[in-house]
């Protein structure tokens, strides 16, 4: 058994030798010279230049070739876009990076433009999500929302923390492309529905509609040497025009711009002026059974101009045949009725146009007294620019209705656990659907959040709202005075604390109401008063709410 490793030794050493024994003229060659070495760098880089300009020669073949494919479609361009589509097809035809793009500040676009990071093509998804159970001490399903007082029938919310019964749904789709001239397209969907029903299935209360569809051009070849439009965006279709901004507490926007329609984005007249232009349109409905339109639409104008932190928003509403608009179908009433209920100068018609006008400003501070944010503005309108937040948005307004409003909210760390949010706003109208009628109201909201860790804050939010309304019987409603008060405690989850604005959000709350008696009585239709819904109410519930 011992003699194999002795025999496997005599087999491998005389093979190992005659390995040596091969290897020595290997082993004794010189190694190459400095001369030989410089000879053969020499002649790689001969070969290599030899390369060079044979793709230099197929490259402008490509690009004469491309030149003459290309020639009715390069007529219809300036001369600089020419050369700027020709480079990169050539480009791409040999598998080149496009590394050279053309600098646009040089190009005579302006600094801002240059500094835009540019799109990439492909799709886009975003959205926004609310749902929850809202339940009273009872074990009833509860009350609420941030329109539910008799204030909110003219635009007056409360706030909306434990406060909101729904669950209402957004989802965005957003595709993006590129061009080869450098022209940027944009095309946007979105869905949006919205229930109060808790079941899981809920094709029958469904609400499912588009409610934006539009596109977009902008960094157009064609206007770079424009100051005024070279950073514009041109845009048609059905949307939320892009610079309305809200009081998120509140779920209210100072301003709501939203139709069907176009407009350009981006103007920029002066290096301190830029302003926005659109006409979008609403449609108010059928009157030809009184003698008017069977399609009765409102057209606005808007302009929109921003003066650095200020903003200036002017809108002219016009709705031909809206005076024949007597809310009669809407509300039960005959014509007599109708008639009886809204006489003004007009007889009691719906106003045919009005105007709209809001001063702005967009805050980089809290107030200028420490670190945070805030907005504020003030809006005024008459006719069917009294409706200030839905801008063109209410076909029943009268020719004499005048409103004003302002609207004012901040935020700021208090300090590394604490945060604080206070927002304030006040309407007063008069004449909107019945001459005579008055409607005032202010709610005042605070929202506080306490950082306990990482993931996890108690939230804290008191609002109160004071309203004194007249309607002069308009759709039976009542006059009232008087207070509504909410108070709602919510332990939360969410990514990371210490930021108001940081969701997804997953709560549990308590609210506690109370309000003055006598809003019950304002209408039978409204929340406060029904169903044994009284003043003193407990509430409690669980809600998430997420945007992206």
């Amino acid at each position: 058994m011992r003699s194999a490793p002795t025999s496997h030794f005599f087999f491998t050493l005389p093979s190992a030798l005659g390995l040596l024994t091969l290897s020595l003229p290997v082993l004794a060659e010189q190694p190459p010279s400095l001369e030989q070495r410089l000879a053969a760098m020499e002649a790689r880089i001969t070969a290599a230049e030899q390369r060079a300009e044979e793709a230099e020669r197929r490259a402008a073949e490509a690009r004469q070739a491309l030149e003459q494919l290309q020639a009715p479609r390069l007529a219809a361009l300036p001369a600089p876009s020419q050369e700027q589509l020709i480079d990169r097809q050539a480009d791409a035809a040999f598998g080149m990076p496009s590394g050279s793009e053309p600098n646009l500040a040089s190009d005579g676009a302006s600094p801002a433009a240059s500094a835009r990071p540019q799109p990439l093509s492909g799709f886009e998804f975003g959205g926004y999500a609310r749902s929850g159970i809202l339940f009273n001490d009872y074990g009833n399903g509860g009350k609420g929302g941030p329109y539910f007082t008799p204030a909110g029938s003219v635009g007056g919310p409360v706030g909306r923390l434990g406060n909101e019964t729904d669950t209402y749904v957004e989802a965005k789709l957003s595709y993006n492309q590129v061009f080869d001239n450098g022209t940027q397209a944009r095309y946007m969907m979105m869905l949006a529905d919205g229930v109060e029903t808790l079941n899981d299935w809920t094709s029958n209360q469904s609400d499912l509609n588009v409610r934006q569809v539009y596109a977009e051009l902008t960094a157009l070849p064609a206007l770079r040497g424009s100051r005024a439009f070279r950073d514009a965006t041109f845009w048609a279709g059905k949307r939320f025009d892009r610079d309305n901004f809200d009081i998120h507490w509140f779920d209210a926007d100072f301003v709501f711009l939203a139709g069907t329609g176009g407009g350009i984005y981006d103007i920029q007249p002066t290096d301190w002026w830029r302003t926005n232009l659109s006409m979008i349109g609403r449609s108010y409905g059928d009157y030809s059974g009184a003698g008017g339109s069977d399609d009765t639409q409102a057209y606005i104008f808007t302009s929109n101009n921003f003066f650095g932190p200020w903003q200036w928003m002017v809108n002219a509403i016009r709705a031909n045949d809206n005076e024949y608009n007597c809310r009669a179908n809407r509300y039960g009433l005959s014509e007599e009725e109708c008639e009886a209920l809204t006489t003004n100068s007009r007889d009691g018609k719906s106003a045919e146009s009005g105007v709209h006008s809001m001063l702005a400003y967009h805050g980089e501070s809290f107030f200028g007294l420490r670190e945070g944010s805030f907005k504020a503005a003030f809006m005024a309108g008459g006719g069917l620019g009294a409706e200030l937040k839905s801008i063109g948005g209410d076909s029943e307004l009268l020719s004499d209705a005048r409103a004003v409003r302002a609207a004012v909210y901040g935020t700021t760390p208090i300090d590394r656990t604490w945060s604080i949010a206070p927002a304030l706003m006040a309407e007063h109208s008069k004449d909107r659907y019945v001459e005579g009628d008055r409607y005032d109201w202010i709610s005042f909201n605070t929202r506080l959040a306490q950082a306990i860790n990482e993931n996890f804050e108690l939230q804290y939010e008191f609002t109160w709202q004071n309203m004194d309304l007249s309607p002069k019987g308009y759709a039976g409603r009542e006059s009232v005075k008087g207070s509504f008060a909410k108070l709602t405690f919510a332990p939360t989850l969410k990514p990371i604390t210490g930021d108001f604005f940081m969701r997804p959000e997953l709560r549990a709350f308590v609210s506690y109401l109370d309000w003055t008696s006598e809003l019950d009585d304002y209408s039978t239709t409204d929340a406060l008063g029904s169903n044994g819904f009284t003043s003193g109410q407990w509430q409690f519930g669980l809600q998430m709410e997420t945007w992206f």
